[in-house]
């Protein structure tokens, strides 16, 4: 235990071993769904989905051990959600190529990712994003994961006439899982450890027992490990423009979700210091950077930082110790895919949505009567669920940011970083349609 403490500094940043276990398992069972998601989407792009199932969980696995290891961060790493769909629906099949073409330019992504993060270009752009920006992104990924948990619950759903509607509160679903959020309000608001554990397993039990979700047949299962999707790389096209332009869309998304993450949960854990600068940011870039091109090798989509992971940080997790939980429990889900299949979209959800809602907390600290701040920020923070993506919402408030600052008659408020990226950003949405 001494060693551990030493290690990652659990003392010194108010944590304990067991408050760290707890956090790592909570962190898991929050994104344990894209064990399941990502082999389906990327099964629509021609991927074996039992390879895509052992990939995703070597490729977290890998990428949360180093952000744990070696960034002593309690951030979590898997293939991202959005990232997977425009792999199968924006590159796949909208340019009509073969899901090799696409792992590859996630490598070739990857590689340059570390080559930026090597160089410290991230940590400066990081640290140049304007204040207003870091805020909204703490309160617009709040506001992400509320959207998801609510949508995982069936408390908002589809509607072909207003996108979206309130759900069947009648129905079993949204009431199981409002009974849920009731039940882990009520054992936070008490100080009870590990009310979000507890919360998702009264709730996956009472699924069970209500027969919403089919209980597990079996425990245990031996996986396959990866033999189609292993380093299945397709070299030959690499100097196309057609390639040059999907892996650069890849790479911008992919450097915004996880400056977006890593400010918001880094935000949410205390880790910012007072000028916004979140101290080890350059080691938490490479962790991901090498988690992305391990994945790849894998045969994933983009691997990249969690937003799930709040919801360990919330649990207490403060150091890499909930990291390396949360990475030995992926690979030990190759064995229990069964029991991971049987826990219910409708058991987490709660838990975002109450993670969610502290997260909003930090909206109270933007200057609302100044429109300059208030517009970027507001932008940030609304265009995060509503285009269901971390890097647009940054984007949006950035690009803003630098016009209002620019025509207000105050240019030097803004870092000259910003206008740099704001125009990048303005000629990648302009060729590539903001993918």
């Amino acid at each position: 235990m001494e060693a551990l403490d030493r290690f990652f500094r659990i003392r010194e940043r108010g944590s304990s071993v067991g408050t760290e276990l707890r956090a790592g398992l909570v962190t898991f069972l929050t994104m344990a769904y894209i064990l399941l998601v990502n082999p389906r989407i990327l099964s629509e792009a021609g991927m074996p989905v039992a390879d895509v199932t052992v990939a995703t969980a070597l490729g977290a696995a890998f990428g949360t051990l180093l952000m744990g290891l070696y960034a002593n961060f309690p951030f979590a790493l898997a293939p991202g959600m959005g990232l997977n769909a425009y792999f199968t629906y924006g590159v796949v099949k909208g340019l009509g190529v073969d899901w090799r073409f696409a792992l590859t330019a996630v490598f070739v992504e990857g590689l340059l990712f570390i080559v930026l993060s090597y160089g410290g270009i991230r940590t400066i752009i990081l640290q140049a994003i304007p204040a207003p920006i870091k805020v909204a992104t703490t309160t617009g990924i709040g506001l992400f994961l509320a959207f998801i948990g609510l949508r995982n619950a069936g408390l908002v759903v589809d509607s072909p006439a207003t996108l979206v509607q309130l759900g069947e509160l009648h129905a079993p679903g949204p009431l199981l899982a409002l009974a849920g959020l009731v039940l882990i309000g009520v054992l936070s608001s008490r100080k009870v450890r590990g009310a979000l554990l507890l919360g998702i397993a009264a709730v996956a039990v009472a699924a069970w027992g209500l027969g919403l979700a089919k209980a597990p047949e079996a425990f245990v299962s031996m996986p396959s490990l990866p033999r189609e999707t292993f380093w299945a790389f397709d070299f030959s096209q690499v100097l196309t423009g057609k390639f040059l332009t999907v892996m650069l869309a890849f790479l911008f998304v992919d450097v915004f979700d996880t400056a977006g993450t890593l400010l918001g949960v880094g935000r949410v854990a205390g880790f910012l210091k007072p000028n916004g600068e979140l101290p080890g940011a350059g080691r938490g870039f490479m962790a991901d950077a090498v988690g992305t091109v391990a994945g790849a090798a894998f045969g994933t989509s983009t691997v990249t930082c969690y937003i799930e992971s709040a919801a360990g940080v919330e649990e207490g997790g403060r150091t890499g110790l909930t990291a390396v939980v949360v990475s030995g429990l992926f690979l030990l889900s190759l064995f229990f895919v069964p029991t991971l299949a049987a826990i219910p979209p409708v058991a987490t959800a709660p838990v975002l949505v109450v993670v969610g809602a502290l997260m909003m907390g930090g909206a109270r600290e933007l200057e609302w009567n100044r429109m300059d701040d208030a517009l970027p920020a507001f932008l940030t923070i609304a265009l995060m669920p509503f285009t269901y993506s971390i890097a647009h919402g940054i984007s949006a408030g950035i690009v803003s940011y630098a016009a209002l600052k620019l025509l207000s008659g105050r240019p030097r408020e803004a870092h000259p970083v910003v206008y740099v990226l704001a125009g990048l950003l303005v000629l990648h949405y302009a060729t590539a349609g903001g993918a």
